[in-house]
This record gives C-alpha cells, sequence and structure tokens, in this order.
C-alpha cells in the first residue's frame, strides 16, 4: 500500500488553517475536474485531490492523520502502525462525494471503517446529538477482575485563526469483568449535544487488549509458551505457571515434546462461559557455560541413541 501525503497534494503546508485548506481545494478542484480541465491525468488527480480534502478538511481526521507524522514520501510502501488511532475520538463526517470505491487503499486503512459507519448515520435526521467512537487501550487483567479506570482522549479542536490542535478529555470509565476485545463501552450522554430539546449522543469506547509480555488473546482464550527444563519433558514434573488470575500448579506428563499444546480449562477471560488457557510447551536447553555443564552434554552424547533428525529420514 502506498503512502500518501495529503498536505503536498494539497500544495499546503502542514500548519495550514482550515480556510487555506479549503482555497486550495477549490482552486485544485476547479483546475483537475474532469468536465473543464485538458490534462490527461485530470480526472485521477480529480479523485486524489478529493481524498485529500476528505481528510484535512475534517478536524478529526486531520489531527489523527498529523499522529502519523510524514512516514514517508508519497508513493512509499507504507503500513499503519498497530493500534495508530487508539485514544482517538470521532464523531463522523462521512466522504464527501461518492463511496468507499472513490477513496485509496491508504484512506480506506486508515479512515474507511470510521467513515462508512458516519455515512450510515447520516441517511436520516434526528434531533438527537451525534454518537461519538474512540478506541482505547486497557491491560488483559482489567479483563479478568474488572476495574475503574481513567482514560485520556484526543479530539480536535480550532482556535482563533483557524489551525487545527488536539484537547484532551478526561473520562473516569467503569470496565466491567469478562470484557473481550472488539466489545464497546457505552458512555451515555457523552457524544455531541443534541439540538433543540434532542438528548446528547453518546460514546462508544471500543476495547483493544495492549500487547502482554506473556499471553497472546485469541477471542476469550489465552494462549502462553512455557519453558521446561529438558528432564521435566521427558520425565514428567509439576511446574508453576502464571496465569493472570495467578500462579497455579501444572502437571507435565512424561515424555512430552516441545510444542505440546495442554489445556487450563476455564481460566482464560471470564464469562458465562469462560475462556480457556492454551499453554505450548518450550524445551529450553540449559548453557553449556561450564566445564561440568560440558561433561554432561558429552556423556548424553556418547549415550544416548538419539538423532533428532531421524523423522527426515536422516
Amino acid at each position: 500500500m502506498e503512502y500518501r501525503d495529503y498536505y503536498e497534494t494539497m500544495g499546503v503546508e502542514r500548519d495550514a488553517t482550515q480556510d487555506e485548506i479549503k482555497r486550495a481545494y477549490r482552486k485544485l478542484a476547479r483546475k483537475y475536474h474532469p468536465d473543464v480541465s485538458k490534462e490527461t491525468d485530470a480526472e485521477q488527480k480529480f479523485k486524489q485531490v478529493g481524498e485529500a480534502y476528505e481528510v484535512l478538511k475534517d478536524p478529526e481526521k486531520r489531527v489523527a492523520y498529523d499522529q502519523l507524522g510524514k512516514a514517508g514520501a508519497a508513493g512509499e510502501e507504507f503500513t499503519p502502525p498497530p493500534n495508530w488511532d487508539a485514544g482517538f475520538e470521532f464523531s463522523g463526517g462521512g466522504f464527501t462525494e461518492g463511496d468507499s470505491a472513490a477513496y485509496s487503499d491508504f484512506f480506506e486503512s486508515l479512515f474507511g471503517q470510521e467513515a462508512k459507519q458516519a455515512q450510515g448515520r447520516q441517511r436520516s435526521y434526528h434531533m438527537r446529538g451525534e454518537d461519538h467512537h474512540a478506541r482505547v487501550l486497557i491491560d488483559l487483567e482489567d479483563a479478568y477482575n474488572g476495574a475503574a479506570r481513567t482514560i485520556t482522549l484526543q479530539a480536535p479542536d480550532l482556535d482563533a485563526r483557524g489551525h487545527v490542535h488536539t484537547r484532551d478529555r478526561t473520562l473516569n470509565v467503569k470496565i466491567p469483568k469478562g470484557i473481550r476485545q472488539g466489545q464497546k463501552i457505552r458512555l451515555n450522554g457523552q457524544g455531541s449535544p443534541g439540538m433543540g430539546d434532542g438528548a446528547a449522543g453518546d460514546l462508544y469506547l471500543e476495547i483493544e487488549f495492549k500487547p502482554h509480555t506473556l499471553y497472546r488473546v485469541e477471542n476469550q482464550d489465552l494462549y502462553l509458551d512455557l519453558p521446561v527444563a529438558p528432564w521435566e519433558a521427558a520425565l514428567g514434573a509439576t511446574v508453576k505457571t502464571p496465569t493472570p488470575a495467578g500462579v497455579v500448579d501444572l502437571k507435565i506428563p512424561a515424555g512430552s515434546a516441545s510444542g505440546r499444546k495442554m489445556r487450563l480449562k476455564g481460566r482464560g477471560i471470564p464469562g458465562k462461559k469462560p475462556g480457556d488457557i492454551y499453554v505450548l510447551l518450550r524445551i529450553a536447553l540449559p548453557a553449556a557455560d561450564s566445564d561440568k555443564a560440558k561433561e554432561l552434554y558429552k556423556k548424553m552424547q556418547q549415550e544416548l541413541a538419539f538423532n533428532p533428525r531421524a523423522a527426515l529420514g536422516v
């Protein structure tokens, strides 16, 4: 996917005011409109200008895009960083013209889902205020125990001269026990104000887990790589094993191979039907960093008829 520098496309500086961006769009839209322009690539440039304006005219999209920084030169390969938009508050805005097919893969990867949701909301008129959406990162342990957390969201703000800045909004949020990745917490009345006597919209926080040093999360299940000594795997042992709810004893059957999967039933993310923890055994070899250790390895080499490549026929 190619990176798109929307400021370069519009011919404006990155600190341009919203009025400057609007003037630049009007000028370029007239220049490249397919009905009047004689340039061979007018239609393509017209679409590129429209896409750039869709992002830069909308303070919410603009501040999120600005957080990427100048990620590369236009046309270079680009992949959005994981969770790049976490903590940004979106209320919508929709597409300027047409539908998602009119926009590049770059735009879709950053704003596609948010824009489609907004487009759907705009099909009918309501006095009720608009809902806001944001993705937030929480610790896995919060899903096990429940928690009360203070979170800070970034939202756009325009100064008196029309420059876009971010302002922080701090909220106290109750995280329910058993919440899973992708689920949403609804905060009543924390969206846009309503019109007239209409109620304010709501704020929906989509939950994402922070990367964990020990566990990988898949739906309600966790996966843990557990190092075991060669003799524990060969002879069997009971070993201490961490879980988010505390340490448990896990019985390793004799003759276990590296990669063996073992299940701790019901110890995954809590819920009506709790998830499981899958433990993957990883045999860890002692270092041959002393004379005694080297002698033990030599003795095994001499006395054990062991060929790790026998299954390969060599």
